[in-house]
């Protein structure tokens, strides 16, 4: 099995602000995504465990909220592992999007 994708993303939310627009973050990707269906998402404190379908193949991982930046790992199966760069620019940038401050 390859390495986990891990993608780091910084925010000035603090931890109780993001872990909230999280918690709706991924619902609406899997919309906004039609080939993305959520298999699983489940929230233990600051650390969020999910199951994502796409292309009919499986990807898991976890994010972990902290004060200031926030920790994406996903481990893709090999099948997807041709479009990790992709797969990382995406959640680079739409974890910017959610969790940039509003003013």
């Amino acid at each position: 099995m390859s390495a986990p994708l891990v993608v780091s993303i910084p925010h000035r939310l603090g931890r109780e602000e993001a872990i909230r627009r999280l918690r709706v973050g991924l619902s609406q990707a899997a919309i906004k995504v039609p080939v993305l269906k959520v298999d699983h998402e489940h929230w233990d404190g600051d650390r969020m465990e999910f199951r994502v379908r796409a292309l009919g193949q499986v990807a898991a991982g976890q994010v972990d909220v902290a004060e200031d930046h926030v920790v994406v790992e996903v481990r893709l199966p090999w099948l997807l592992q041709k479009f990790a760069d992709v797969a990382q620019r995406a959640i680079k940038d739409r974890g910017h999007l959610l969790l940039e401050k509003k003013k």
